[in-house]
């Protein structure tokens, strides 16, 4: 009697959960790729090295870097610009997204003006914000909020017409008043979707730093790169980009845990 030969799920079925390891596995061979490509066209030099640094070397270079206190206060003067633009950004653009999510008015008077800032490049910004501000912190945590706030808005009104319309119905048959529902049902509805809603921006908040570093600095990440780049050492730009890219992944990683700890049911 011949026995049906079970058959393995396909890898490649749309939505469908592959699991944690080899999700974990997939993720590390892609790294491994990129390693590869890069390894291949420095070591055999079809790059040339000055624009294509070796691997070795920067690990080398950021090792050595990351053994610097000048280097930390790089690492700390970025932070502080990037968390204090992000947070500046979402304390101003959570309450008005939110109003313009729930009220058709809002919607009108909100909405229009940031769809038409938003396509316009927060590097223009520059010249004004250095009459606004000046050269100082305020001028690079400014154009990092301009970065984040209009799209930051626009994501979160959407995050609010998502909710369920069955909810608010409910809240208002069991008394609830307008407010009350808004404070009760809407605001903790939206808040798993909103936490993804804020990695996303965050993203953006660190792809603005370095543009943020250009206006008259002596300190930081986008600084050390720039610097690096007046003498071509690259492999000193590689470490400045390779650091940028894992504080941001941090950053993403700290969220997505949040999230799954605090609406683990999203």
């Amino acid at each position: 009697m011949k026995t049906k030969k079970r058959l393995r799920p396909h890898r490649l079925q749309i939505f469908k959960d592959i699991g944690g390891r080899p999700f974990a596995f997939t993720a590390g061979a892609s790294f491994a790729l990129l390693l590869l490509v890069w390894s291949l066209l420095s070591y055999t030099e079809a790059v040339n090295p000055v624009f294509l640094p070796k691997p070795h070397e920067v690990l080398l270079e950021l090792i050595h870097q990351l053994g610097t206190a000048t280097y930390w206060h790089h690492i700390g003067i970025s932070l502080f610009r990037v968390t204090s633009g992000f947070v500046l950004a979402c304390i101003i653009g959570i309450p008005i997204g939110i109003f313009a999510g729930t009220f058709k008015f809002g919607e009108a008077f909100v909405e229009p003006p940031m769809e038409f800032i938003r396509y316009m490049p927060a590097v223009a910004f520059i010249p004004l914000i250095m009459v606004w501000a000046g050269i100082g912190e305020w001028a690079k945590i400014l154009l990092i909020f301009i970065g984040c706030f209009f799209q930051l808005v626009l994501m979160v009104a959407d995050n609010t017409r998502r909710v369920s319309h069955d909810l608010l119905q409910a809240s208002f048959t069991l008394g609830a008043g307008r407010w009350k529902a808004i404070e009760t049902v809407l605001i903790p509805a939206i808040q798993p979707q909103l936490m993804n809603t804020l990695r996303l921006v965050l993203g953006w908040a660190w792809t603005y730093l370095v543009v943020a570093e250009l206006v008259a600095v002596n300190s930081g990440l986008g600084f050390a790169i720039m610097k690096a780049q007046r003498f071509l050492n690259t492999d000193q730009i590689f470490v400045g980009i390779i650091v940028i890219g894992l504080l941001g992944l941090i950053s993403d990683r700290i969220f997505a845990f949040l999230n799954r700890r605090l609406y683990p049911w999203a």
